[in-house]
């Protein structure tokens, strides 16, 4: 079980408004404002951003409770010119998985992803 993600980013200003935007309808917030910028919801941050050069340029994914919020975050993602790859299924992963790809400031992959049927 992964309790939390740390990211560093060569701008924390810019990081912050994006994942603001975009993981806004999957109900997060940010909730840390020190050196480190938290990100969660109700019960707590667990995912941080901290101003620093990227150690790696890895995939991550989101995982949204509906289609409809993937296509929400993904439709956030174009206010930034982030978008990589449109909503789509993915059957070859399993029937009901639908995902959406953005790029983060930094260039990183973002994926949201939801496994239940329409």
């Amino acid at each position: 079980m992964i309790d939390h993600i740390e990211l560093r980013t060569r701008d924390l200003a810019a990081s912050v408004r994006f994942y603001a935007a975009v993981l806004e309808p999957l109900g997060y917030r940010q909730s840390v404002d020190d050196a480190a910028k938290g990100f969660g919801d109700a019960r707590g941050a667990d995912f941080f951003l901290i101003a620093g050069e990227p150690a790696d340029h890895a995939h991550y994914a989101f995982r949204a409770a509906s289609r409809a919020l993937v296509r929400a975050c993904y439709e956030r993602g174009s206010l930034f010119n982030a978008l990589d790859r449109a909503p789509a299924l993915a059957p070859h992963v399993h029937p009901n998985y639908y995902a959406a790809y953005l790029r983060d400031p930094d260039g990183r992959l973002i994926e949201f992803t939801c496994h239940e049927a329409e």
